[in-house]
């Protein structure tokens, strides 16, 4: 008779999503996983078969929260420059509150294993092009009120406005970045839109 899980999947992969962001996945441990998901070995084997399995199904769902955050926050706003703008700042204050230098989870995972890994760089690149989309959208939708003008290409610049917003995040793990530097680059990034 096989016995109830007693844990919930997505709590354990928020676990999951920390303990790969803060160690990464070649760095994390079987006894890490043991230690920090608060399950037993057999369990983590038993539910997700292995460890890149709970890797990429952790990875799924920040994929996942963070590209919902995003997609609202655009899709409902009236201001894409003051919005785009907003998610800059937060961004920056995420990152100057941080007590750990760690980045970002996604492209942390860039960085240590798209490279290398077929599934892992498609879910990578499909995050991209997702949020690229929800910038490409809001830049669109700001052309078609006059708000930025529409001689400007709004997929070249939703693809620049996600290498600055990428390029911050990847800041974030280089100590000596302070919140001047921050906003001088959020603000030669935003002038693109004017």
């Amino acid at each position: 008779m096989s016995r109830t899980k007693q844990f919930k999947e997505e709590e354990i992969l928020d676990k999951a999503i920390s303990l790969f962001w803060d160690k990464g996945f070649n760095g994390a441990s079987a006894q890490d996983l043991v230690d920090n998901l608060g399950i037993s070995r057999s369990s983590i084997y038993d539910t997700f078969s292995d460890k890149r399995t709970l890797f990429i199904k952790a990875l799924q769902q920040y994929r996942k929260k963070t590209g919902d955050g995003l997609k609202e926050v655009l899709a409902n706003s009236k201001d894409a420059k003051a919005t785009i703008r907003a998610i800059f700042e937060q961004t920056i204050l995420e990152t100057l509150q941080a007590s750990e230098n760690k980045g970002c989870f996604m492209v942390n995972t860039t960085t240590e294993l798209a490279i290398h890994d077929n599934e892992i760089a498609k879910i990578v690149n499909d995050n991209r092009n997702e949020i690229q989309n929800f910038f490409f959208e809001a830049i669109q939708n700001a052309q078609e009120i006059g708000a930025i003008s529409k001689d400007k290409d709004a997929l070249a610049l939703s693809r620049f406005i996600f290498n600055s917003y990428s390029g911050i995040r990847v800041s974030a793990r280089s100590s000596g970045m302070d919140k001047a530097t921050l906003d001088d680059i959020v603000k030669v990034t935003l002038s693109v839109l004017d």
